[in-house]
């Protein structure tokens, strides 16, 4: 799929004009769900499944954006305010908007987009699009951001445009991802390190088939609990603007002051916050037992306690356990459907992978995508 050749040849035979071409990536998160709105921790990789743009500029003073995902193509009048239109074309325009909102005036353009990021996988194709249009609209005008203000320019598409009230993560590992490393960010100030994996990791990632969307119920259902349970800690210690900032015995002084729920989805927030920051540490000094041990515990923290998971997700970690090369195992994503990561030992990827499938279909009676994937480069021009 990342083959800018092909996709050259696509722009050029639509839109009769030689392209640059820009790639950003999928992500998976090893660990760390619905911290980063929390100000928390989270430690993603970015994928070899990626979004690529073609873009070439027009003088007709036209958007034109086609989709070979879709199979669509819209039209936008450069220079007038793009409008939500509750579809794909959000995400483009979207960086448009917001990007125009900071200063910059794009002239028209033509821009063909094409990914292999499963959508509503819980595996970021919307951030990597997102990400991937930012570079190519702004290598238009000569502009550029680094890294970590891209990244942000980008979620405020989602909180502002689309109306998806996500964190940072997901638009942050697809523009600063490193091969071969997974990064522990810090979601307040936006600084990371990076842990490398060891070779005889892999990724293995089952899609249950199960799509989610966050800008559906449940994702802002949960956050509004989890900041419930925040206020509740906050009138007693005024220190605590977000649950990154509360600990466990903030919750056994005035837990019974919150709705059950809410209770339920700080403890989560709250506990995963340390199994993340323990679970960089463990992959630093190579502690593959620690970290599979911990993605144990946050998946089961994700389920019960955030209650962000789904039969068939759960389904997916248990039938995961007992097979030979297995490191850890757990959702990772928006949750409510979408994708589990696993961590597996090299030599067994490839029929842990095939196992598992054959697991799930029998199971659900549902055919899952699996995958063995590595980690990857964020986003850049590719030529």
């Amino acid at each position: 799929m990342h083959d800018p050749a092909a996709l050259r040849s696509m722009h050029l035979a639509r839109f009769n004009a030689e392209p640059a071409i820009f790639v950003a990536p999928g992500r998976v998160n090893l660990i760390g769900e619905h911290t980063d709105y929390a100000e928390g921790f989270v430690m993603p990789v970015a994928i070899n499944f990626a979004t690529l743009a073609a873009i070439s500029p027009r003088t007709d003073g036209k958007i034109v954006i086609y989709s070979e995902n879709f199979g669509e193509e819209k039209t936008f009048d450069a220079g007038v305010t793009p409008k939500a239109h509750k579809d794909w074309s959000d995400y483009p325009m979207g960086v448009v908007a917001i990007l125009s909102g900071e200063g910059h005036k794009f002239p028209g353009f033509s821009l063909t987009l094409w990914g292999d990021v499963p959508l509503g996988s819980g595996l970021s194709s919307s951030a990597a699009l997102e990400v991937v249009t930012a570079l190519a609209v702004l290598s238009l005008i000569g502009a550029s951001y680094p890294g970590p203000q891209l990244a942000r320019l980008c979620q405020r598409v989602e909180n502002e445009f689309v109306g998806a009230n996500c964190g940072i993560m997901d638009q942050f590992i697809s523009a600063n991802g490193k091969k071969d490393h997974a990064l522990l960010l810090d979601c307040r100030d936006l600084s990371y390190r990076l842990a490398p994996i060891p070779e005889n990791v892999a990724i293995v990632i089952a899609n249950t088939m199960v799509k989610h969307s966050i800008a559906g119920g449940d994702y802002p259902t949960r956050r509004r609990e989890s900041e419930a349970a925040c206020a509740i800690i906050a009138s007693h210690r005024p220190g605590v603007p977000f649950l990154r900032d509360a600990t466990l015995e903030d919750l056994e002084k005035w837990g019974h002051e919150m709705e059950p729920k809410s209770l339920m989805r700080a403890r989560h927030v709250i506990s995963e916050n340390l199994r993340t920051v323990a679970a960089s540490e463990a992959l630093l000094r190579g502690d593959m037992k620690e970290l599979g041990r911990l993605m144990a515990e946050a998946h089961k923290s994700y389920s019960g306690d955030f209650e962000g998971s789904c039969v068939e997700a759960d389904t997916m970690v248990d039938l995961a356990q007992d097979l030979p090369g297995l490191i850890g195992a757990r959702l990772t994503g928006g949750g409510f459907g979408g994708c589990t990561v696993n961590l597996v030992e090299q030599k067994y990827a490839e029929s842990f992978a095939k196992t598992l499938g054959e697991r799930y279909a029998a199971k659900t009676g549902i055919v899952p995508e699996i995958h063995v994937c590595h980690a990857s480069d964020g986003a850049h021009r590719m030529e």
